[in-house]
């Protein structure tokens, strides 16, 4: 397995430095499965190009291999890919080997580390199942400019085909610590296998290598679940987690629909920062100022003032995902009892660590509960509390089951005050890309328009003996209204 590092900066030597790794000598890194090797074919003031080059032990792998998949027949053990093409192997050479490049750390060169450089990556043997277009898909939205030529089973014998392997340069220029991050996240996912357990750990340190640029990629929700193996849990967790990073997520990015309603949907769905939708005909914003805050971050918002106005102190965040607006109840003093409840126990471990619940003060803990149940069902802890809000929940549940939720929430918990919040409809238009009658999310059961909303919650307020108002959040476009639409329920 070999990959080349390439630049032409001057003084092209300074690769040295951001990699750690001098020029003048050869330098060996044990792994658990071989060894692994770096040293500079070139090294000049014009152009210099540095190797990493990774020998795999057949019987050293098997000895040292934590995944339980079995080959296909006993031989294989011993004789596969495994020495030659660029898989998981690699990826977690390269971590060790430049892992302070990885990070952009380099106290010699820190302009430099932060600096894009013109490089060249380039790998002979990259497993590639879709080929070339397949690896465009993936390299090409990051920056790059991709040559993939796929290798042929037998150079010799051209009858037989291609295999499924490619050559693979990448051409570009970009922060070194990029390109790394790049190959370290998505060798893996071309390949399709891992050498070891996925376990959620895999979760953490995929989003810390896929920063600022996972998040926005086309094709994150393929990357995201073949990097994990395909475990759905963790490719739900995933994209819950990385949706909290820019609030926008694709329509191919939902969680299981097979799954009850609601599996942690604070954010997950397509939201737009609040001055992103160019045709929504919003004025733009003086050259400047600084950036509005994103759709969820003003959905929030508008939630917990309005909280604050009803002057609620206990507050149940009912199918609170991962925790976000949870962690903003915590953090206001004036609510004493803030309760998170979401279907997915996954969903409420991430809360807690995100939260930093063992670390939390003694004082804010006793204020904090996070608990496994549905809106659909009745339960006893919901009872107690001064509010109830249901952002962005109500969309992920199927209309005819509604009637049940309602009963546990307004018939059941009858809380002083319920808010809702649910994406209108009459404003996808305003979202570049999204079909006509498509939904912002793939597990939605259904969009509202403001005349639907209104209906329903007119319906319930009426059956229940509330009041409801209406608020707008986000720019309330004249024509088409905001993007968000709430309702205020009072007893």
């Amino acid at each position: 397995m070999l990959l080349t590092i390439t630049t032409t900066h001057r003084p092209a030597t300074d690769l040295g430095y951001l990699l750690h790794k001098h020029p003048d000598r050869v330098q060996h890194f044990s792994q658990s499965f071989g060894a692994a090797h770096v040293f500079y074919p070139e090294a000049e003031p014009d152009r210099c190009t540095a190797a990493l080059m990774l020998e795999v032990d057949p019987r050293e792998l098997l000895r040292s291999r934590t995944s339980v998949a079995s080959p296909d027949f006993a031989l294989a053990q011993y004789v596969n890919d495994r020495p030659y093409a660029a898989s998981s192997l690699f990826a977690v050479a390269l971590g060790d080997v430049f892992s302070s490049a990885l990070k952009a750390r380099c106290a010699a060169r820190p302009d430099l580390a932060a600096t894009p450089i013109p490089l060249t990556l380039s790998l002979p043997a990259v497993p590639c199942r879709g080929g070339a277009e397949r690896a465009r898909a993936l390299f090409e939205p990051l920056g790059w400019q991709v040559a993939a030529v796929p290798v042929p089973l037998d150079p010799g014998l051209p009858g037989w085909g291609d295999s499924r392997y490619v050559s693979l340069t990448l051409t570009g220029e970009m922060r070194l610590a990029d390109a790394l991050s790049h190959l370290y996240v998505l060798l893996p996912v071309l390949d399709g296998t891992k050498h070891y357990w996925v376990t959620a750990d895999e979760v953490d340190k995929l989003l810390r290598a896929g920063a600022g640029w996972l998040s926005g990629h086309p094709e994150r929700a393929w990357i995201t679940r073949r990097y994990l193996s395909r475990k759905q849990h963790l490719f739900r967790q995933a994209i819950a987690r990385l949706a909290e990073v820019d609030d926008l997520t694709g329509p191919d990015e939902a969680a299981d629909p097979a799954q009850e309603e609601a599996p942690g949907t604070d954010t997950a769905e397509v939201d737009a920062p609040a001055g992103a939708a160019p045709r929504s005909g919003r004025p733009e914003t003086e050259s400047g100022e600084p950036p509005e805050p994103s759709l969820a971050d003003q959905r929030a918002g508008a939630v917990l003032s309005v909280l604050k106005a009803e002057g609620a102190q206990r507050v149940l965040d009912l199918g609170c995902g991962t925790g976000k607006l949870v962690g903003r109840l915590l953090n206001d003093p004036a609510f004493t009892t803030v309760t998170g409840v979401d279907v997915s126990a996954d969903n409420i471990s991430y809360a807690q660590r995100r939260l930093r619940v063992e670390r939390m003060p003694e004082r804010q803990r006793e204020r904090l509960d996070l608990i496994v149940g549905s809106a659909l069902y009745r339960d006893r802890r919901f009872s107690g509390h001064d509010a109830i809000v249901l952002m962005e929940v109500i969309e992920h549940i199927d209309a005819a089951r509604l009637p049940a939720l309602e009963q546990v929430v307004f018939g059941g918990a009858a809380p002083r005050a319920v808010v809702v919040t649910t994406p209108n409809a009459e404003h996808n238009v305003r979202y570049p890309g999204l079909a006509e009658g498509g939904f912002r999310h793939a597990d939605h059961r259904f969009e509202w328009t403001r005349a639907e909303f209104r209906a329903w919650a007119d319906n319930v307020a009426r059956t229940h003996g509330y009041r409801v108002r209406y608020l707008p959040v986000g720019w309330d476009d004249p024509e088409v209204g905001a993007p968000t639409q709430m309702g205020v329920f009072t007893r």
